[in-house]
């Protein structure tokens, strides 16, 4: 679906513009603290998909709910949750949002309306079902917005989950963020419906593809869902078709692509398109905009140093947060 031309304000361009820039900037700033071995373990750049997290965050309230799998820095900052916890989480420190115990793939913020980054493939996908059973439970109006990468819809947990999730009506949207490889593995090779989308008429869920290299496309098919969910009609399942620029984590070459594919995804690059209509339609100079970066690069440059300088956690630590506190009124000693 082609995107609409000047159907949105100065004020969301810029926003999106931003929004995307520092999910680019910080990543890439990522990648150079891995090679550097300041931050370990495993970790999953976002570079190449931002516009689909910036189009669906224009798209919802701002206590809506959000839960995605292991790449999860972006999700985490367009929630809200700021350079430095986030930069901290990645370095381990107890400043981080998960108090540096959760590490790349884990970040969390209640506080943000954000129940992760989760490691088991997959394993995110009844959860996000659940959070939205007990908001419809409790007669609450929140969406909550399930993300998944196309490897994850193999799983036999989406098929239970997208059965309950019909027949009691939750208002999830479930996105299956399409880069088109799990891991190094293309969609080609592992299923014969090339249309992940379709996976979900088999429940007579709403469901369509979605043009991930635009906010644009993005916001108003989250927009859409949105409403239906808020209308007690229901989930959505949607395929946002998007492209990832580095490998799938930083220990993969990503050797099964070839340079031509890798090229013209670059040739859509969301933030350059953005920054092209924000200065054909005279939004900002090319100053304003310089200046918008500089300050994303100060941010991201002063995240690092909160994480240099954050303590690491105790080692106590390890017993706080494995159950949950008493704070349900329910629970009783």
């Amino acid at each position: 679906m082609a995107a609409k031309k000047n159907t949105y304000s100065k004020e969301t361009y810029i926003k999106w513009y931003e929004e995307m820039l520092l999910m680019r900037r910080f990543e890439e700033k990522a990648a150079q603290l891995y090679g550097q071995q300041k931050i370990r373990g495993f970790c999953h750049l976002y570079i190449g998909q931002e516009a689909v997290v910036a189009g669906t965050m224009s798209a919802l309230k701002k206590e809506d709910r959000i839960i995605t799998a292991y790449r999860d820095h972006a999700h985490a900052l367009a929630c809200g949750i700021s350079a430095d916890a986030v930069m901290a989480e990645l370095y381990g420190k107890a400043t981080g949002c998960s108090k540096g115990k959760g590490g790349s793939m884990h970040m969390f913020s209640k506080e943000h309306h954000f129940f992760g980054g989760h490691g088991i493939v997959g394993g995110q996908i009844p959860l996000g079902a659940g959070i939205a059973f007990a908001d419809k439970y409790r007669g609450d109006k929140q969406v909550t917005v399930c993300y998944m990468g196309d490897g994850a819809v193999r799983q036999g947990a989406l098929h239970e989950t997208f059965n309950m999730a019909m027949l009691w009506k939750l208002p999830v949207i479930f996105v299956c963020e399409n880069n088109g490889y799990a891991m190094g593995t293309s969609v080609e090779r592992t299923t014969n419906v090339l249309d992940i989308y379709k996976l979900g008429l088999a429940y007579d869920m709403p469901s369509k593809a979605v043009d991930g290299m635009q906010p644009q496309t993005v916001h108003e098919s989250i927009a859409e869902a949105a409403d239906r969910a808020r209308n007690n009609e229901g989930p959505t399942f949607l395929e946002i078709r998007t492209y990832r620029y580095r490998g799938h984590s930083m220990s993969d070459p990503a050797k099964y692509r070839t340079k031509e594919e890798v090229e013209e995804y670059k040739s859509k690059d969301p933030i350059e398109i953005i920054k092209a209509i924000i200065l054909k339609e005279r939004y900002s100079t090319e100053a304003e905009l310089d200046a918008i970066e500089a300050n994303i690069e100060s941010t991201v440059n002063k995240s690092v140093e909160f994480a240099e300088n954050s303590p690491w956690p105790e080692a106590s630590d390890i017993y706080a947060d494995v159950y949950v506190e008493n704070d349900y009124p329910y629970i009783t000693e």
